[in-house]
């Protein structure tokens, strides 16, 4: 479907919608919002559904592809991001041929912490069902047979984001024992580098940082993700116009849970002209 007009397509800013089970892909928004200026972000958080690690691959299919046929016929964006590693690995090659506009994937950054680190043992910090995955063990045998790979799945992590953002404390001793076997003294090499394998975690990393014996570097996928859309916008010959302020969509499936703490959440992340909907179809 086609914007109805050239001319509404000429005052639509440069429009990227963002797709996640919940609120994890606003860390990916973030980097976005820093790299390019003057583009607008739509922001579908399917958290109806949420979380997606539970569901099966038949539904999640099923499922994302009615929301975002729906989304992007009414939002008409000029770039797709799944920002979602479960979405991402189930449902890319679907997206890219049911809709003609570029979709971008999130994976977790296997690659360039293990082409990094200097102690050769990385981590991968994820969900349960992404540290699982086939496509997890493909990463690792592709970019990290090297190395030794400790993964550790959690979804308590994922709650705790949902909760940050929305003015929930972060219980410090519960991070610590998450984290806990990156620094087991039975390890034959110590960890230097650790992989935020979901959106949600990076909204944590300061927390994380905190709690770690050691110093860690943190990889997470925001800033490359935001390059490749800074690349797509210079390949489809798109200008950003860094002059203006577009109106942001924050949609939820399901409730926003929109209070006080997440408004001032949203504007640290970087959206400072937005508007929240919820219950969308």
């Amino acid at each position: 479907m086609l914007p109805s007009s050239i001319n509404e397509a000429a005052q639509r800013p440069p429009t990227v919608l963002v797709f996640d089970s919940g609120v994890g892909g606003l860390s990916i928004c973030q980097s976005i919002l820093s790299h390019c200026l003057g583009v607008r972000i739509i922001y579908v958080a399917d958290n109806a559904s949420f979380p997606y690690g539970t569901k099966s691959e038949d539904y999640l299919r099923h499922r994302i592809a009615t929301v975002l046929r729906v989304q992007c016929e009414q939002y008409q964006p000029d770039i797709l991001v799944i920002a979602c590693n479960t979405a991402s690995t189930l449902v890319l090659s679907d997206l890219r041929g049911m809709l003609n506009i570029p979709v971008v994937g999130v994976v977790p950054a296997i690659k360039p912490a293990a082409e990094s680190t200097q102690t050769g043992a990385i981590g991968l910090l994820a969900t349960s069902a992404t540290v699982q995955r086939h496509y997890t063990d493909q990463l690792v045998a592709d970019f990290a047979a090297h190395c030794d790979v400790i993964r550790v799945g959690s979804s308590r992590l994922v709650e705790m984001a949902e909760q940050y953002l929305r003015g929930g404390e972060v219980n410090n001793s519960e991070l610590t024992d998450i984290l806990a076997a990156f620094f087991c003294p039975t390890l034959n090499r110590p960890v230097d580098k650790i992989v935020l394998g979901c959106t949600h975690f990076p909204l944590l990393r300061s927390q994380l940082e905190r709690c770690t014996p050691q110093p860690i570097v943190w990889i997470d996928s925001g800033n490359a993700i935001a390059k490749r859309i800074k690349g797509v916008f210079d390949s489809l010959d798109i200008a950003l116009d860094v002059s203006i302020a577009p109106i942001h969509h924050i949609r939820f499936t399901g409730a926003a849970k929109a209070n006080e703490a997440f408004y001032q959440r949203l504007t640290q992340l970087g959206f400072q002209n937005f508007e929240i909907e919820e219950q969308i179809s």
